[in-house]
């Protein structure tokens, strides 16, 4: 029996996406798929919010990674003994692991949507006992998580938030996020917990041209969103696409070859042409703009006065959002975050998040050593404030 459905998430609830471009609403609210024959990446079974469900075992033996620009995190942070801190994006636990060893007698908590960071998350508590509390969620659903501890508002002393794909999820082929590596077309940073969330194959292999070149638009800033768009519906027909190298394949061949990586990366280094496409279908398969959102309101909620947060942003888009909430900006419309809006219109302040000094007027970037020794953190930007 074939059950159609539509796929909404957080959308309806929170107008962002909504107003940030109808054709991508449109799309929401016109994406049916099927159970057994059009969803590629659907299995069975919901996932709880405590995260006691089983996890799947990992070693962290092969996952060395130094987070990008670790020493102003810790710097900004000021994490004191005793104090109580929340990783909301734990990862391969880089973090949590410095903050560990320069602080002693400080609490972790250690929040992330994917249940193989958790795996590695539950490793470090049993070495640091008592001082690692890992949650298995999302951002939006951090409130109810720390409501289940006895967690209570204002209670936490430091938050750190690293925002958008980690290291881990990007060197597993299997996980679909990068182009370099060929693998299942997924880019699920929850993994199985939601069955019914779609993958970035479903998006390639359902949503019409339209739809997709507003997509590549919207969360890629790609220029030529609606030639990619038509390469993929094109391709599609002769066989679905469900494999990263293929999907790069597809976008590739849009363009002539000699402009394959005739774009530069931030170290002026070659890049591939479907980088930005690759970006925009995993912003918009786990809806991040939004999840980031609901991230700095649960921050806000959970941090003490004089509480610390610090948040890695890596791309304008996520940056744009967190600049404009510590300032106290109207975010009920994701346009805020177009550059050529941001120039034309009168800045507006709620009230909601007037509450934040900054620690340091200007975005922190790398150092020129650290980008060298950590590529992936070329396009970096750390802001901090402090919590009145």
């Amino acid at each position: 029996m074939i059950i159609s459905r539509i796929m909404i998430f957080s959308v309806r609830a929170n107008p962002l996406l909504r107003k940030r471009s109808l054709a991508v609403w449109r799309a929401w609210r016109s994406w049916k798929f099927s159970l057994h024959s059009s969803t590629v990446c659907a299995s069975s079974g919901p996932g709880p919010l405590d995260g006691s469900e089983e996890i799947p075992s990992v070693s962290d033996e092969n996952l060395p990674h130094t987070p990008v620009m670790l020493k102003e995190m810790l710097h900004y942070l000021d994490v004191r003994p005793g104090q109580v801190v929340l990783d909301m994006t734990f990862g391969g636990g880089g973090h949590t692991r410095a903050i560990l060893n320069m602080v002693p007698e400080v609490t972790v908590l250690a929040l992330d949507r994917d249940p193989t960071a958790i795996s590695l998350a539950q490793q470090l508590a049993k070495e640091h006992s008592g001082r690692v509390k890992p949650l298995l969620g999302r951002f939006s659903e951090l409130d109810a998580l720390l409501s289940n501890m006895n967690m209570k508002p204002g209670s936490i002393d430091a938050v750190l938030l690293d925002a958008g794909c980690s290291s881990m999820q990007m060197d597993q082929a299997e996980r679909g996020f990068a182009l370099s590596k060929d693998g299942p077309l997924d880019m699920r940073m929850d993994g199985e917990r939601y069955p019914d969330m779609p993958c970035a194959a479903d998006v390639v292999n359902t949503l019409d041209q339209q739809a997709l070149a507003s997509i590549l638009t919207a969360y890629g800033e790609e220029r030529h969103a609606r030639k990619i768009a038509s390469a993929i519906v094109e391709a599609r027909r002769v066989s679905p696409i469900t494999r990263t190298q293929q999907l790069a394949s597809v976008v590739a061949g849009s363009f002539p070859p000699a402009v394959l990586y005739a774009r530069k990366d931030r170290l002026h280094r070659p890049a591939h042409v479907a980088t930005k496409t690759f970006q925009a279908l995993r912003i918009f398969v786990n809806d991040e703009l939004n999840e980031l959102l609901a991230g700095l309101r649960a921050a806000r909620s959970a941090l003490a006065a004089d509480g610390r947060l610090c948040v890695l942003t890596f791309h304008s888009l996520e940056d744009r959002l967190v600049k404009r909430f510590l300032k106290g900006e109207d975010l009920s419309n994701l346009d805020h975050f177009s550059p050529r809006t941001q120039s034309k219109r009168k800045e507006k302040v709620t009230g909601e998040n007037v509450d934040w000094l900054l620690l340091r007027r200007k975005v922190i970037t790398p150092e020129k050593d650290d980008v060298k020794e950590n590529p992936r953190g070329r396009s970096a930007k750390l802001r901090a404030a402090l919590r009145l």
